[in-house]
């Protein structure tokens, strides 16, 4: 429903230290694909929403509205996008506990069977103990071992497998032999292709120095040396590094068979159109936030329409990178803050009290550049809560 203005009215935002007058816009001219998407595979990584009732204070256990947060999978299904499932959007490590990301993969799983959507799911090691976790051998054997727990339930629930990044193998691996000794374990053991996860410390500092070495391109050869031993159950890789020209480097470098999937939450509309050499599929956060309009450019895409796509990609891409600005680690606040502002979820909440990750100022950009963008589904709806937001907040004009 429209509550109280429509395009055209005026909200005033605090931004840059000063109150702003902001004239709304209109909705872009998104629509829902009438076939499967074909030119590029596509997922969205989704957030988690708690109940409205539930104690979001940090530390306090995830209580989700599993109604809420399965709609909003649904959305994303239909408009032809694939959902990763149980990654760092979902607040992996971040509040969601291995027991929550566990019913959480089960659930999503199901629905992605029941709605014909595609659907993969991170499979982790966050079910252990960094503070009690053994060095050495002992360490790589528990990694290992916690690796298989989240591989099973995974496969068991009948998702394409994210095989992601690992705090506790960065912790205890002392050189690149270590990574590839835990990696090459749980890949021989793997009966469908799967996809690698290389997630930077922009990400998450705690995996700084992934696969041996803080030099990239030493870790870049550590990381295609396990990929050419493995290339018959590698589906592909989602790198984000947020390094477009690394990420280019390694697209023509990886074996044939062997997908790019961005997580370049700055630089995907160029690596997602491509050129003469190929292009980028997609694994991105971004696009749970902009998903009409990535879905759109597409669909313009499988038409052959280059020109639109990249038109399109790219008038979304100073909201990815306010949503992606340093630190980078909250960026699943504007996720939430949008899904909010355009009614997919009741209460502008988050597991862990992420909610307040973010500034009014930062989000008051975002709402901004969401509604330049033409993603505000219902203006009046999104305006009436930015007010409310504002209004608790203590900003008036």
């Amino acid at each position: 429903m429209s509550v109280t203005a429509g395009p055209g009215a005026d909200l005033v935002l605090p931004i840059d230290g000063r109150l702003h007058a902001h004239r709304l816009g209109e909705p872009g001219p998104w629509h829902r694909p009438t076939a499967p998407i074909t030119s590029r595979i596509a997922f969205a990584a989704a957030h988690v929403i708690p109940r409205v009732t539930a104690d979001n204070t940090p530390g306090a256990p995830a209580d989700l509205d599993w109604d809420a947060t399965m709609a909003y999978r649904r959305e994303l299904w239909s408009y032809g996008l694939g959902v990763a499932d149980a990654m760092d959007t979902a607040q992996r490590g971040m509040g969601m506990s291995w027991t929550a990301t566990a019913e959480l993969v089960r659930r999503s799983a199901a629905e992605a069977n029941a709605a014909g959507g595609r659907i993969a799911c991170g499979a982790g090691t966050d079910q252990l103990d960094l503070g009690v976790l053994p060095s050495g051998a002992a360490g790589l054997s528990a990694i290992g071992d916690a690796y298989r727990e989240q591989v099973d339930v995974v496969a068991g629930a009948g998702a394409q497998l994210v095989l992601m990044a690992s705090r506790a193998l960065a912790a205890v691996a002392r050189s690149a032999e270590d990574y590839l000794a835990v990696y090459r374990t749980v890949l021989r053991e793997v009966d469908r292709p799967v996809i690698l996860h290389w997630l930077g410390d922009v990400f998450d500092p705690a995996l700084r120095g992934y696969w041996g070495s803080t030099d990239l391109g030493t870790a870049t050869d550590t990381f295609l040396q396990l990929i050419g031993e493995h290339a018959a159950v590698i589906d592909g890789v989602k790198v984000s590094l947020l390094n477009a020209q690394h990420e280019i480097a390694l697209r023509r470098a990886l074996p044939p068979g062997v997908r790019l999937y961005t997580g370049d939450d700055f630089n995907y509309p160029e690596l997602i159109v491509g050129d003469e050499r190929g292009h980028s599929d997609a694994l991105l956060g971004i696009f749970a936030a902009i998903y009409p309009a990535a879905s759109t450019a597409l669909q313009a895409l499988d038409a052959g329409d280059v020109e639109r796509a990249g038109a399109i990609l790219e008038s979304t891409r100073e909201l990815g990178r306010v949503v992606f600005e340093a630190p980078t680690y909250y960026y699943k606040t504007g996720i939430a803050f949008l899904s909010w502002l355009n009614g997919q979820q009741p209460g502008f909440a988050m597991v862990n009290g992420l909610a307040s990750g973010r500034s009014v100022e930062h989000l008051s950009k975002v709402f901004v550049l969401a509604d330049r963008a033409g993603l505000l589904r219902d203006p009046g709806l999104a305006a009436h809560r930015m007010r409310g937001y504002l209004d608790l907040n203590g900003v008036s004009a």
